[in-house]
């Protein structure tokens, strides 16, 4: 034997080799040759290979040979797969297979096919109905019952399939247009209520009631049709034609008359300068948003009008949805000179913008520039419009009274010996200025003359709130003062700040105001006691706005807060900016809020949550206001101020058509088919999906 190698070992010196089974339950099965002996050693049986070899098993007879080598398990390649008993899918190496998904369900089953009948089927169906037809009910159905047990499980689901749809019932065609009204209104979703339109003539003719779209304008809370404008649509809808002239005179023109009777109103007739005075009249000139609060003219003025609920839900929920996820900046404009907003107002006529070096800008509501009012020789820090008429002050210490249909200045009021900060127009059409010269003054712009000089603050007038009679002024002076316009005279003192009030509101009933001091004060109109101090603002409140039971705040902050004037108590704390809020507004639905970190936010009244971000960011957002279906940014971009007008209007094909009427539901016109019917529903289902996605 060759050195340096050490000697064989024997069989028993050998120790087992380990060869690992891929299958420890059939080792017993697959191998023969290794048993274990009483004592629990094991030993080799006799014609049987080793069991440190354990060959593997022959499926036949044969036994093996003593003269086979014993060879370890060869490893599993995947020309040779390994049979296992769980499902190859199910294995935790494997992805779970998706499930099969079911056919779609078909609305009916066919009908059986006669072509392969045989020559005496016929003749036997005939007999069977003729004795199915002789038995009573009790005998049918044992018959039935006999002839379904007969049934294997393809010919039930024929039988399931074939009398399914003959037992469903249509319940509208069975109840009273009462109850089919009362269960539609338990439907909120406009979407389903329009693809629910397109089911039958019958549920169309449902769904064409008014009072359905009514409870949903209702659950929506989209404000109802304007009385006023539906009656002047109606009366000009009614008003007849006059009658021909007589012969041998020229037919005068045909305009529209007024329900009183009084002079007509031509198309081409100028409206005069100075509205009529009176709370009505007045309250129309002053009116900047409508849907229920427009005159006739401005209603008619606005496109395709609404004049059933349904029509006017649908204009709504676009509108709504165009504020959430749409919307167009119809105009970018860049004025010509830069400045800093100090005052911004949308009117149904006119966007007017006023800057700080001493220009004010006349806009049409698309955005169009129409004039440039010069005449303030220092910057313009207030201004109020009144129909055509705008109201102006600013640091020249003049307030200048214009006609913003021709740009012509028609008075210079003068009397103030400070700046003018503020302005407001009463419901007589009297203007009322705030002055740093701590005096207040009531003018008449149509004479241009000045009534009263309102003397009690001892500091700049900062702030004015003005209802009916009653102007409420905040003041430098940490005060607040109720003022009587028509006696000139002041009603009550509001102490309580302790630094400058730079906001207030007024509703008639109560009175807010926004201090330096941080906190926000409510006071009883009419006896001025404090009810509430708000507080949780840590800088300057210089935005208020109250509507009803709520208001709203901005702060220098940053932040803008929502509060129940009920509880008085935070409904809503939105940290809405990185720096000082300097515009705020809100309606029923929405908060728009703009900031000196050059952003406006939409917010939600409601759930307090941010909507969305109106256009892209700025250097500074100086002025936001909106109405209904259009907002308006004045901003810095660029070291340029850049207006931008927002629309949210929809397109006027989106709306129903104009044979759309209010009033009785069941009498569409006669020359509407069901195919302009189904015509007019998909239109109305598209825009709402077009419009809103899936959620309303």
């Amino acid at each position: 034997m060759t050195a340096g190698y050490p000697p064989p070992l024997s069989l028993s010196q050998r120790g087992p080799p380990y060869v690992e089974s891929d299958d420890d339950d059939d080792d017993d099965d697959d191998y023969d040759g290794a048993r274990e002996s009483p004592t629990g050693q094991p030993s080799i049986a006799i014609g049987a290979a080793p069991a440190s070899a354990r060959l593997p098993r022959r499926r036949d007879s044969t036994a093996p040979s003593h003269s086979q080598h014993a060879h370890p398990r060869p490893l599993p390649t995947p020309s040779r797969p390994i049979a296992s008993p769980i499902p190859h899918n199910l294995l935790p190496s494997a992805p779970a297979s998706p499930p099969t998904p079911a056919p779609s369900p078909t609305p009916h089953q066919r009908a059986p096919s006669w072509t392969d009948a045989g020559e005496n089927e016929d003749a036997f169906l005939r007999d069977a109905r003729s004795h199915f037809s002789q038995l009573d009910g009790s005998e049918r159905q044992r018959f039935l019952a006999e002839v379904l047990n007969l049934c294997d499980s393809q010919q039930l689901s024929f039988v399931h399939g074939f009398v399914s749809p003959r037992l469903k019932k249509d319940p509208f065609n069975i109840l009273p247009n009462e109850l089919c009204l009362r269960i539609l209104a338990f439907v909120d979703d406009p979407k389903t209520l329009a693809r629910a339109s397109q089911v039958s003539s019958r549920w169309h003719e449902l769904l064409s009631d008014d009072l359905t779209w009514k409870i949903l304008c209702d659950k929506h809370a989209y404000r109802r049709l304007s009385d006023n404008s539906s009656e002047s649509l109606r009366a000009l809808v009614e008003t007849p034609p006059p009658p021909p002239p007589p012969p041998g005179k020229r037919a005068v023109p045909y305009t529209h008359r007024s329900r009183s009777g009084s002079s007509p109103v031509a198309g081409d007739m100028a409206p005069p300068l100075f509205p009529g005075r009176g709370r009505h009249g007045a309250a129309a000139a002053v009116t900047t948003r409508s849907f229920d609060g427009a005159s006739s003219a401005a209603a008619l003025g606005r496109g395709v009008k609404t004049m059933s609920y349904k029509s006017h839900f649908k204009q709504r929920y676009m509108v709504e949805t165009a504020w959430r996820s749409g919307g167009r900046a119809i105009c970018r404009h860049i004025t010509p000179d830069q400045g800093v907003v100090t005052s911004l107002h949308l009117t149904p006529k006119y966007i007017v913008a006023a800057l700080d070096n001493a220009k004010i800008h006349v806009f049409g509501t698309g955005g169009e520039h129409q004039k440039t009012l010069s005449g303030h020789v220092m910057g313009v820090w207030a201004m109020v419009p009144w129909g055509d008429i705008l109201v102006s002050g600013g640091c020249d210490r003049d307030v200048r009274v214009w006609n913003m249909a021709t740009g012509e200045s028609v008075h210079v009021l003068r009397g103030h010996t400070s700046t003018v900060r503020c302005l407001k127009m009463s419901a007589d059409g009297l203007a009322i200025s705030g002055s740093r010269d701590t005096t207040l003054r009531v003018w008449d712009i149509e004479k241009g003359l000045c009534k009263n000089v309102l003397v009690g603050h001892g500091a700049s007038v900062r702030c004015l709130a003005i209802k009916d009679d009653v102007v409420v002024s905040g003041s430098y002076d940490t005060m607040a003062r109720v003022w009587s316009i028509s006696e000139g005279r002041c009603l009550r003192v509001l102490n309580g700040h302790f630094s400058q009030i730079y906001a207030v509101a007024y509703d008639g009933h109560r009175i807010a105001t926004g201090s330096l001091d941080t906190s926000v004060r409510i006071w009883d109109a009419h006896t001025g006691q404090c009810q509430a101090i708000l507080q949780g603002h840590t800088s300057l409140v210089g935005q208020l706005q109250m509507r009803g039971n709520t208001l709203v705040t901005g702060g220098s902050d940053g932040s803008v807060r929502v509060w129940s004037l009920k509880k008085m108590a935070p409904i809503h704390r939105l940290a809405a900016h990185d720096n000082s809020v300097t515009s705020l507004q809100f309606d029923e639905t929405r908060v728009v809020s703009g900031g000196s970190d050059g952003r406006v936010k939409v917010w939600d009244l409601k759930t307090g949550a941010l909507v969305r971000e109106l256009s892209t960011p700025a250097q500074t957002v100086w002025r936001v206001v909106f109405e209904e279906e259009k907002a308006v940014i004045m901003a810095s971009r660029a070291d340029k101020t850049i207006m931008e007008v927002w629309s949210f209007s929809p397109p006027p094909e989106a709306l129903l058509d104009e044979h759309e009427r209010s009033g009785s539901p069941m009498s569409l016109p006669e020359a509407l088919t069901a195919a302009d019917d189904h015509e007019h529903d998909m239109k109305m289902v598209d825009a709402l999906e077009a419009n809103l996605g899936t959620s309303v």
